[in-house]
């Protein structure tokens, strides 16, 4: 009766987890998503604690409780611009506990094996060494490519790619050495474990060098990605443990992750292998340059920017990073509700990859309560730029780069872009004249239709709804 209800528990989790990937699927069913997904995790701990075989309760319960107060902290406190280093040291958790079950699980086996046979694959399935050996595998590589993809979202690590000389071949080395390793950790007697430990620190290594020659702007795949590593990860962990909710779990996890990175990858002209094998954020490999950026930044004032708003009759604004930074989108809210009321048409264009996470902006404009239908993806809106008025591109840099479509030698030569320049007036709003995250010059602000708005960006879209109110 207990297994009936178990699996019952296990079935109505894992419709409710595919219902919850669903709801994520949109806009306007994320939150009904995101809480179909918390009841599911919820009937599966239940459904968990309520086994026979599971001892230890007294320790158990009272870590839950400490794991869920610190996590509900963490959602409530942490800010949207540092929302993508949490969801990579999430990742780290799920790495590092996928690792630590398996080392356990070992050892378990190890500790419950004839002392005078030793331990030894003809006592143990087979197929349970490898499924241990392949969670500790790819929970290693998860762990500590996390671990550094949250280090480079946080600053603590440089953005800039780091390209070693025979850098795919190391990654192949380090790769077979882990394959290597399994001949000895599968047909040696007692102590076997030296060897998985040997194999988890090889698979640390290839983690870290992995994501580390990623460039730092392209980090919103790299996220993605190691969302889908989690994902087989914990599946893996279910095969280990003979766990069919974990294994479906991280099945849908690790797929829709991996389907997550590829449509992101078509978005930046990017394969998924150059992902996985390093070398990101590069020109293809191209040794050529980028040609240099020759002109001038013209500058305009807020009621300059005002005066060409209300002469406009359709506005796009083009949201990236910059806003999150300056958690400007409050701030742009009032200004778009201000130029609605006056009948200006206003929309917001949303490349794929804006941000540091993926649907980082759809997340910040849904926190302010914008309306769903005025946010459109690129592919919506790209050919509407030739009649419109007035585009603002806020924090925004890369995803707006004319050099991606025109400069055969730029780093991000052929990655599809929002084609802004082609609207009569561009207004760049940005903290100053440097290059974006990507380090990549943009000669879109030097065009003869593009006029800068230094500031932060929150101070100058409220500069901007006052410029508009003394416009009444």
């Amino acid at each position: 009766m207990e297994k009936v209800a178990t699996l019952l528990a296990h079935l109505i989790a894992s419709v409710l987890f595919i219902l919850s990937l669903r709801g994520l699927s949109s806009q306007e069913t994320s939150r009904r998503g995101n809480m179909l997904g918390a009841a599911g995790m919820l009937i599966a701990i239940l459904a968990t604690l309520t086994q026979s075989e599971v001892q230890g309760l007294g320790n158990t319960i009272p870590a839950l409780l400490v794991g869920a107060t610190i996590g509900g902290f963490l959602a409530a406190r942490v800010a949207m611009t540092s929302m993508p280093e949490l969801v990579a040291l999430l990742h780290s958790f799920v790495g590092a506990a996928a690792v630590l079950v398996g080392f356990a699980s070992y050892l378990s086996i190890e500790a419950h094996a004839p002392k005078t046979e030793g331990f030894h694959v003809t006592l143990v399935s087979p197929i349970l060494l490898g499924e241990i050996f392949v969670d500790v595998l790819i929970g290693m590589i998860t762990f500590t490519g996390s671990v550094v993809a949250f280090l480079k979202l946080k600053g603590l690590v440089g953005g800039a790619p780091l390209l070693l000389p025979g850098r795919h071949f190391l990654n192949l080395a380090l790769l077979l050495g882990c394959f290597a390793l399994a001949v000895p950790y599968g047909g040696h007697p007692i102590g076997g474990v030296l060897w998985l430990g040997l194999m988890a620190v090889l698979a640390g290594v290839l983690g870290v060098h992995l994501v580390m020659a990623i460039g730092g702007a392209d980090m919103p795949v790299v996220v993605s990605l190691l969302n889908s590593y989690s994902g087989w990860t914990a599946s893996a962990a279910g095969f280990m443990l003979g766990n069919d909710l974990l294994i479906v779990t991280g099945a849908l996890v690790g797929s829709s992750g991996a389907i997550l990175s590829i449509i992101m990858c078509r978005a930046m002209n990017r394969s998924i292998w150059n992902v996985l094998f390093g070398g990101f954020g590069t020109a293809s490999g191209s040794m050529s340059k980028a040609a240099p950026v020759v002109g001038e930044m013209l500058e305009a004032s807020a009621a300059e920017v005002g005066q060409m708003l209300v002469q406009s009759r359709e506005v796009v604004i083009v949201p990236g990073y910059g806003m999150a930074v300056a958690r400007a989108q409050h701030a742009v809210r009032g200004l778009v509700e201000d130029l609605r009321r006056r009948g200006i048409g206003v929309r917001f264009a949303i490349h794929p990859v804006a941000g540091r996470l993926p649907g980082h902006m759809n997340v910040l404009l849904a926190e302010a309560d914008i309306p769903y239908d005025i946010v459109l993806e690129m592919d919506e809106i790209n050919h509407d730029f030739p009649t419109t008025d007035v585009v603002l591109v806020i924090g925004a840099n890369d995803i707006v780069n004319p050099a991606a479509l025109e400069d055969p030698g730029s780093p991000i030569a052929g990655m599809p872009v929002l084609e802004v320049w082609k609207s009569k007036m561009v207004v760049v709003m940005k903290r100053g004249k440097g290059a974006g995250y990507a380090g990549i010059d943009n000669p879109l602000f030097v065009r003869p239709n593009t006029r800068m708005l230094y500031g932060d960006a929150r101070v100058s879209a409220e500069a901007l709804a006052a410029a508009l109110a003394g416009r009444a």
